[in-house]
């Protein structure tokens, strides 16, 4: 058996290895490609593993790679019914997997769609003013309904976008402000119920439904609201900002997690944490340059 394993072992050395160093060598094009396709490889990993590695998924990455690497080796030492249980296992477990990771899924296929080259280019710097303006507002808004001890459900959308969330309430295409926030969720009006949605930088609808996070994604005293800001936010990259009804205190919902009780202060903190990017920052520190210096040459423009 080992000697067969060697010779198999030998037999691909020469046909693919060898064969494919000859071939690079006769060929210094086809190395620079060669190269470049591995880096792009290495890097997709890289990214895949990082977004991995702080979710449920991780653990079930691991247990896949144990999986494959025991089915490798039932087969090299032909362990014929244990590799025939761990192959049908495979074969049926992508079906599993599909269906059970689901929501995880289909929110890494958005993020593909995404596009954010005019971010990259600093093309956005009065978008990102705008945003950051909204989160001082919101921050304000929720402060407030926190004191009076209403209930509020705010969802930002981020960059899956979330229309068919924005159709199942009502239309409302305004500006973010302090007051039409509170005054959406106060108690026994129209479009107390529900969610806000916050969409490019506009009150986009309100009274909106939320998908229900299960049983087992959140803490059973909780309330609805909980559970559908944890239910969005699992399903999409939308921050969401929560108070509670009962308690007056603020949460955050952000990919499946609740941070409770949070504060005025901090929920500004981490909605620009969340919300605006190091780029973002970056952006709108070059601008603020630009501006002073088309200031200054102004000034000095009139003294002259």
């Amino acid at each position: 058996m080992i000697s067969n394993l060697n010779d198999l072992v030998n037999q691909l050395y020469k046909n693919k290895v060898l064969y494919n160093l000859e071939e690079l060598y006769n060929n210094p094009l086809r190395l620079i490609l060669t190269i470049i396709d591995f880096i792009i490889v290495v890097f997709l990993l890289y990214k895949v593993f990082k977004v991995l590695k702080n979710t449920r998924a991780w653990q079930l990455l691991k247990g896949i790679i144990i999986l494959v690497l025991a089915t490798l080796v039932s087969g090299w030492l032909k362990l014929n019914l244990l590799n025939y249980i761990l192959s049908s296992v495979m074969i049926y477990g992508v079906v599993i997997l599909i269906v059970v990771f689901q929501p995880e899924l289909r929110r890494g296929l958005e993020q593909l769609g995404t596009g954010k080259i005019t971010k990259f280019f600093g093309l956005d710097k009065d978008i990102e003013n705008k945003k950051k303006e909204n989160i001082y507002k919101i921050s304000i808004a929720a402060s407030e309904l926190s004191k009076q001890k209403t209930g509020a459900l705010i969802v930002i959308e981020r960059d899956i976008k979330i229309k068919d969330i924005i159709s199942t309430g009502v239309e409302i295409n305004g500006d973010v402000s302090p007051q039409v926030l509170v005054n959406i969720f106060v108690p026994n009006t129209p479009l107390h119920d529900g969610a806000v949605i916050i969409s490019d930088n506009k009150i986009a609808a309100a009274a909106c439904m939320l998908p229900l996070a299960s049983d087992t994604d959140i803490a059973r005293e909780l309330g609805t609201r909980h559970r559908a800001a944890v239910g969005i936010s699992k399903e999409t990259d939308a921050i969401v900002v929560v108070v509670s009804e009962e308690t007056g205190k603020i949460s955050i919902a952000k990919d499946g997690t609740l941070i409770a009780d949070v504060k005025e202060e901090t929920l500004k903190k981490m909605l620009i944490k969340y919300l605006i990017t190091i780029k973002d920052i970056e952006s709108e520190k070059k601008a603020r340059v630009k501006r002073f210096r088309r200031i200054y040459k102004r000034e000095k423009e009139n003294e002259e």
